[in-house]
């Protein structure tokens, strides 16, 4: 799934009746060796302060006996100085820190303390001299303290670990490790987002890593079909129409696949959404017919169930959806009756189950009225998106970035879009909140192959000053995006 090199990694064994040449394949970061060629001489030791310490970012094969500085439980070390046979020494890195392990003091030759099941026994079989359980993942330390190591681990290296044995597939396919990290407020945002038709990137902004999703499963009506995409839990939900009706596909980071099926109460398409932790509500849009709808409806992803919200007070289709203080905003779009864009938005109250008419929410729309001005058929939902609370707006015509007021209910311009931030009437361009930051995806129309950029700000009292956090080969019209928080 992820580019990257993957690693033979050999285990210090705990007893004489396993064999040397026992080894675990292993390509990621739980226990890995990588990036140096040293290897430590047998005789020497490793002191260390607690255990679960994991080795990242070194490939270098422990012997018996060398010694390392104590550290702390479940250390990545890294790029620690250690030194070599011939006196060279290397430098490293501590990372990962946890503070609530208990500290165990002493040399550990060869890390005998620390080991995995190998992947060809039974999660259930015992080893000799180590009683262990099959839940206990990392066998030594116990279910609990694994949990917690792997908790702190980045997502993008849990594809990995699921391939270790039965018992780390099974946790990450459960979901525990993602419900346990939102109650521990472990959040990692991810950018999902579609440059060709059934083919979706998934980028990771603080590690700067991309992965290539499964190519999606479906026909040619639907790959042909406006879709809207949606990010709610641990679900990647696309939305489009089939030969007689409307269609879900959602893929699951859990499994790494795709699959369909899913119903909504009332088939849509054209609407506004957004999701808040596990929930998702999608408001307006039209039905299968063209008529526009005044229907709302709340997603639950740990359920699977969709909840008939009370209806908004107008009917609208291609909106934009926000959640902002706890409350889902939808604005912009079309009405019944009027070819002109809304100018008022609307806010429901989850609590009170209510919805409340915000006027004159959207005034201005994409530059000056009447300079340049496409058709509100032509152009795209409003390019809006919260950070910490706060909502702005991207201006395509203008290339300007605006903030929500919402004391005086009206827009401030804070200053420009990247310079490649390239739209067909806010078509093909990504506007996104993601975690702390303000993501632009978009790149200059050309000829067959384009080159996509990343640019993203974290919203000051300044000016944006955007940080272009990756290019990558691909079209440059982005058809959908979603960003994933878990």
């Amino acid at each position: 799934m992820l580019e990257g090199p993957s690693y033979l990694v050999s285990r210090d064994l705990p007893s004489s009746c396993e064999q040397e040449s026992k080894w675990i394949y292993n390509t990621f970061r739980v226990i890995e060796l990588s990036n140096s060629n040293c290897r430590l001489e047998d005789g020497e030791e490793i002191s260390l302060k607690k255990s679960c310490n994991v080795l990242s970012n070194s490939n270098c094969q422990l012997g018996d006996g060398e010694e390392l500085p104590p550290k702390t439980s479940c250390n990545t070390l890294s790029n620690s100085k250690r030194r070599l046979e011939d006196g060279e020494e290397i430098p490293l890195k501590k990372s990962c820190n946890l503070s609530d392990t208990h500290e165990v003091e002493g040399p550990v030759t060869g890390f005998p303390d620390i080991f995995l099941v190998p992947a060809d026994q039974p999660d259930d079989q015992q080893l000799t001299g180590h009683q262990s359980d099959s839940g206990s993942l990392i066998h030594q330390l116990g279910r609990d303290i694994s949990i917690n190591c792997l908790m702190r681990c980045s997502r993008s290296d849990y594809g990995s670990i699921a391939s270790l044995n039965q018992s780390f597939r099974s946790l990450i396919r459960s979901g525990e490790l993602y419900r346990l990290r939102q109650q521990m407020g472990i959040i990692e945002h991810w950018v999902y987002f579609s440059c060709s038709l059934l083919e979706w990137e998934a980028f990771d902004p603080s590690h700067r890593r991309w992965m290539h999703l499964p190519r999606m499963p479906s026909n040619e009506c639907f790959m042909w079909s406006d879709k809207e995409s949606l990010a709610v839990g641990t679900e990647l939900l696309v939305f489009g129409k089939e030969i007689t009706s409307h269609v879900i596909y959602r893929y699951s980071i859990l499994t790494n696949t795709w699959s369909s099926g899913m119903r909504m109460n009332t088939s849509r398409c054209l609407f506004g959404s957004a999701s808040l932790g596990e929930i998702a509500i999608l408001a307006g849009g039209c039905d299968p017919r063209g008529n526009i709808l005044d229907s709302a409806e709340l997603y639950n992803s740990e359920t699977g169930t969709w909840v008939t919200l009370p209806n908004m007070n107008k009917a609208r289709k291609m909106c934009s959806g926000v959640f902002m203080d706890g409350k889902f905003y939808v604005i912009g779009g079309i009405g019944v009756g009027n070819s002109k864009s809304l100018t008022c938005g609307e806010v429901y109250d989850l609590k009170k189950k209510k919805w409340n008419v915000i006027p004159d929410m959207f005034l201005i729309r994409n530059g000056e009225a009447g300079v340049n001005e496409a058709p509100a058929a032509a152009e795209a939902p409003p390019l809006v998106a919260v950070v910490n609370n706060v909502l702005y707006a991207a201006d395509y015509a203008q290339k300007e970035v605006r903030r929500y007021d919402k004391e005086r209910n009206l827009w401030v311009t804070v200053g420009r879009l990247p310079e490649q931030a390239v739209s067909m009437n806010g078509w093909g361009l990504a506007f996104r909140a993601c975690g702390q930051r303000l993501i632009v995806i978009g790149g200059p129309r050309a000829l067959g192959e384009g080159m996509i950029e990343l640019n993203s700000w974290v919203p000051n009292e300044g000016p944006p000053q955007w940080d272009l956090l990756a290019t990558k080969q691909c079209g440059s019209f982005v058809y959908n995006c979603a960003v994933m928080g878990c």
